[in-house]
């Protein structure tokens, strides 16, 4: 901008030809120098680009693994939730299209009050958990917060005792996802974030098999939104 308005008071005062010869090298400079920026600029950019697309390629390999690997989870007799005339059919889970949008880093708060309670669950079953964290994080201009548990029977155990439970509802529960509720599985968290992907969003058992007793979504973690993400509402075909 600067060599611009130089440029332009200088060349007022000398004739025509003279400024050509004076400034044409000064031009040709100025010009190859323009167009060094634009390239070094593009290869900037398209490197960029480049990368953004091997983290989505990644990213979107990461929930097709978790996709294929709850999968082979319910065609195995042995773990799979489903009744044994679903079972002969089943040949995959309807997902919503991944979509990083709904991966989202939230805040994380330990609860201080961490009382174990009675959760309610589809059947008179009624599990004692307790409130572990909140996790507050904005999605389509609106904030939320929903709260983490822990099981008591399970958090004394080494195996399971940095885990954590999410239950949720949203306004897809009972149209394109399960009317009860879906669940993500999360680890307690070293600092003050915790990643919280929709994507790995699956259903509970109850959604393949009333045989089961499921926790049902405290209304504390119901999410004003829709949702469109991991597992959707079972169809058989």
């Amino acid at each position: 901008m600067h060599h611009y308005i130089f440029v332009s008071l200088f060349s007022i005062s000398l004739p025509a030809k003279k400024q050509a010869g004076l400034f044409s090298p000064f031009f040709e400079t100025f010009e190859r120098m323009r167009y060094i920026f634009f390239l070094t600029w593009l290869a900037l950019w398209t490197i960029s680009c480049q990368e953004k697309n091997k983290a989505l390629t990644d990213y979107e390999k990461e929930i097709r693994t978790f996709q294929d690997t709850l999968n082979a989870e319910y065609a195995n007799p042995e773990t799979s939730p489903l009744t044994q005339e679903d079972q002969a059919t089943f040949k995959g889970l309807d997902f919503y299209p991944i979509n990083r949008k709904y991966s989202v880093v939230a805040k994380f708060e330990k609860v201080k009050d961490t009382a174990a309670f009675r959760m309610k669950t589809s059947t008179q079953r009624a599990p004692l958990y307790a409130k572990y964290g909140k996790a507050s994080f904005s999605m389509e201009g609106k904030k939320i917060q929903l709260f983490l548990y822990q099981s008591i029977k399970y958090r004394s155990m080494e195996k399971y005792k940095n885990d954590l439970a999410l239950p949720f509802k949203d306004l897809t529960s009972g149209k394109t996802s399960y009317g009860g509720g879906r669940y993500i599985d999360l680890k307690i968290p070293a600092g003050d974030s915790i990643v919280i992907d929709f994507n790995k969003a699956y259903n509970p058992y109850c959604a393949y098999n009333h045989k089961y007793s499921c926790v049902i979504p405290p209304p504390e973690n119901f999410i004003p939104l829709e949702i469109k993400a991991g597992v959707m509402k079972y169809q058989k075909h």
